[in-house]
């Protein structure tokens, strides 16, 4: 075969008066014929996929209690989605002590707390300490006085105006008015909180690192032994839901709040939790014979449910952790 086309190549050659374009068009054609490799052309730079992340989304939770509601603040739009209700209101038990703690900071400006104070504001976020809580809302300037006029006190005050709350006022809770942990918040103000201490106008330039990073740094769990009458474990909720894939992504700073009230039997429930991208909270009233479990994984679903992309989807993430059914 190869000869074939040598002759006739050679003929045109002659005809066209060029032979030197017998070589040429031979190598083209032989290689070709013999399934030689065409020119290389450079494929394009795959582009890698998004990271898993928290988006707004649907959350189908089989809830059994008083209240329940949630928000997401995607914090580089500052665009809130959540549940119907997400305006609604809770009390925020220790869920607020994150916010006392970054006014009390706040105040100092450059200045360093005593040793004593910065101690109770640790133990206050990482233990979620009652006593060291008072005593940094104290230094704040709360008491317990109880506000004029239904108006909540100065440290809250405070909270509504530089975090632009909406929703949030004085718990009405008769002989606990002037209390921090019966300060009613909706989920879409917990959010902004979150944001407002991530941001830095809630702790100021020189504390808002130590405040997220204190809350990355909540430790226990919801087991009987982390419980204790004045403190007690607050590492679960919400990050139980996330895969490993967004915390691997950076730190998860949380607080949540949780006591089971006897004024109407409930547990009262929250989860609050930021990143650089989103804020995410979870408020729940529901009666104390379920536990403080059922509270968590409700908290923990919720996170889970509004992963994207799902695993499964089009874009593979890490399976999520496991999660009780509710």
């Amino acid at each position: 075969m190869r000869s074939r086309v040598i002759m006739v190549l050679a003929v045109m050659a002659v005809l066209l008066g060029g032979v030197m374009l017998v070589p040429a068009a031979y190598a083209r054609l032989s290689a070709g014929q013999a399934g030689g490799a065409p020119e290389s052309v450079a494929a394009p730079t795959p582009v890698p996929p998004p990271l898993p992340t928290l988006a707004p989304g649907p959350v189908s939770v089989s809830f059994k209690g008083d209240f329940f509601s949630w928000a997401l603040m995607d914090r580089e739009s500052g665009k809130i989605s959540g549940s119907k209700n997400m305006t609604a209101t809770s009390s925020t038990e220790s869920m607020i002590k994150a916010w006392i703690v970054s006014d009390y900071l706040r105040q100092l400006g450059d200045k360093e707390p005593t040793a004593a104070l910065k101690k109770a504001a640790s133990l206050a976020i990482r233990d979620s300490d009652d006593d060291a809580t008072n005593v940094v809302y104290r230094a704040a300037g709360g008491s317990y006085v109880v506000p004029a006029g239904g108006q909540p006190g100065p440290v809250i005050k405070r909270a509504i105006s530089i975090c632009g709350l909406t929703d949030t006022k004085r718990g009405d809770v008769a002989g606990y008015e002037g209390y921090w942990s019966f300060t009613r918040m909706s989920p879409r103000d917990a959010v902004r909180v979150g944001d407002c201490i991530a941001d830095g106008k809630a702790a100021g330039p020189k504390w808002t690192k130590w405040v997220l990073a204190e809350m990355s740094k909540v430790r226990g769990t919801t087991a009987a032994k982390d419980q204790k009458a004045r403190s007690g474990g607050g590492k679960w909720g919400i990050v139980d839901g996330l895969p490993k894939s967004i915390i691997s992504q950076g730190p998860v700073s949380i607080k949540n709040g949780w006591t089971p009230l006897n004024y109407d039997g409930n547990w009262h429930v929250n989860c609050l939790a930021v990143t650089e991208k989103w804020s995410l909270a979870v408020m729940l009233r529901y009666p104390q014979s379920s536990g403080l479990d059922y509270g968590a994984d409700v908290c923990a679903s919720v996170a889970s449910q509004l992963v994207t992309p799902q695993p499964g989807g089009a874009l593979k993430v890490p399976q999520q952790p496991t999660v009780k059914k509710l």
